[in-house]
């Protein structure tokens, strides 16, 4: 097992961070990348600017790695989109790794299982002394690798959650997935600008995302006046859903708040409140009708814009024990910190390899997997979860054990469980923007 690697599914943020802290401690790791390039997921959403700084964007570890390159550091204070963060930061990190003795990147290389050598799920006799074995789709065929650990941090951008309201596709959502995008669309893009400049475009989410596709349509609408936008909300109001604005610990996502609340304000943008779909057809003139749960219908749909958050694809982990909670299907201790029907607002408390372990000895889920259907993940949190991992997968449970971690408030103002109430507003991110600096143990240089 010694002699084994450790294996860390996803050439992203986290996946790369991972591999720069084991390289860091001499640790051999195999990173299996699906894409053919690092970050491969982040430059999907390429044209979409983060609302963090380069300075909570760059791993410490990483930076070690990149340093010894003459990498020079993009100006800490600008907002990159996710095209500068993959190009300037996570590809030219996965090529300083690649070329170390510890990190072997594969691209191309699609992870689809994981088990323990010759031990399905149910097997307890030998377990935690076999290897883990990784069955992997590449462009040759199928082949399989050993590890003595695996971290996914595969991230959730492939599976997106449905139009439905009620967490499955809506009746006929399907049958017209030529019309339904899972994404922020880049109209500077002329083809993009093309399918929806003069049509119907319905945008279903109020997060970051629905908010950048929302300020981006109503500018659309204010250029080709014949571009209808109509905003459907499930909660029984919108108000909220812009954040905090001027109030927002992250002033980038409170700037976005505040444009999306003027674009909606400007009269380009219909919303439609307590709108839950259930049914999707296709009308005799071929556009889309949306019918709601209580009955409301929205009609001449040519586009629909579905922006509702994300889910973690498990399918590849079935003979792997995992404690995940029944809700947010993320680790159970983990999903106490981040649930939005208990949290409305605040601060995701520090944590690391012991909040995220698993029955399944020396398996983790890191990054934005690990917060399976909760929002509002930071890179930063990604990075420090890989750091306390790695640390335990060294067999330096105090580095593991010592978590220090300095981040602005990062809970959605109102939170799932406020859903019916219209009066839900507010909470902890809505106070005044003063960072908030949460320790665990001994304090630990940076």
């Amino acid at each position: 097992m010694t002699t084994l690697p450790i294996a860390i599914i996803g050439a992203g943020p986290t996946g790369l961070a991972a591999a720069a802290h084991a390289h860091q401690r001499g640790e051999r790791v195999v990173v299996l990348e699906a894409g053919a390039e690092a970050g491969a997921a982040v430059r999907e959403w390429g044209h979409v600017r983060l609302f963090s700084p380069w300075s909570e964007l760059v791993d410490a570890a990483a930076r070690r790695a990149l340093a010894a390159t003459g990498w020079a550091e993009p100006d800490p204070m600008s907002y990159p989109t996710g095209g500068d963060w993959a190009r300037h930061y996570l590809q030219p990190l996965a090529d300083a790794l690649a070329v170390t003795d510890d990190v072997t990147i594969r691209y191309g290389a699609r992870v689809s299982g994981v088990t323990r050598r010759g031990r399905d799920l149910v097997v307890d006799s030998g377990r935690d002394e076999s290897p883990f074995v990784l069955r992997i789709r590449t462009s040759t065929g199928v082949e399989t690798m050993t590890a003595r650990a695996v971290i996914d941090a595969s991230g959730t951008w492939g599976t997106p959650n449905p139009l439905g309201g009620d967490g499955l596709p809506a009746l006929g959502e399907d049958e017209a997935g030529e019309r339904i995008s899972h994404r922020v669309p880049d109209l500077r893009d002329e083809g993009v600008r093309a399918r929806y400049a003069g049509r119907h475009v319905v945008v279903a989410g109020t997060g970051a995302s629905a908010q950048n596709a929302l300020v981006d349509l109503a500018a659309l609408a204010e250029q080709d006046r014949s571009t209808r936008v109509s905003w459907l909300v499930r909660r029984s109001s919108a108000q909220g859903a812009f954040g905090c604005g001027d109030n927002d610990q992250l002033a980038a996502r409170g700037a976005l708040g505040t444009r999306a609340k003027d674009a909606v304000g400007s009269g380009a943008v219909t919303t439609v409140t307590g709108f839950r779909t259930i049914d999707v057809r296709r009308a005799d003139d071929e556009t889309l009708t949306l019918t709601s749960t209580d009955g409301q219908v929205v009609t001449g749909v040519d586009e629909v814009i579905v922006v509702t958050g994300f889910r973690p694809d498990l399918g590849m982990l079935g003979e792997i024990r995992l404690d995940l909670d029944p809700v947010l299907q993320a680790p159970r201790t983990l999903a106490e910190l981040i649930d939005p029907n208990v949290h409305s607002c605040g601060t995701v408390e520090p944590h690391g390899a012991k909040e995220l372990a698993h029955p399944e000895q020396d398996f983790y889920l890191a990054g934005m997997k690990s917060y399976g259907r909760a929002p509002s993940f930071l890179a930063l949190t990604g990075y420090e979860q890989v750091r306390s991992i790695v640390a335990a997968l060294a067999g330096d449970r105090e580095a593991a054990e010592r978590v220090e971690l300095t981040l602005p408030e990062t809970g959605v103002c109102g939170g799932a469980g406020a859903f019916d109430d219209p009066n839900a507003v507010g909470g902890a991110c809505c106070g005044a923007p003063a960072p908030v600096t949460l320790t665990l143990g001994a304090p630990v240089s940076r």
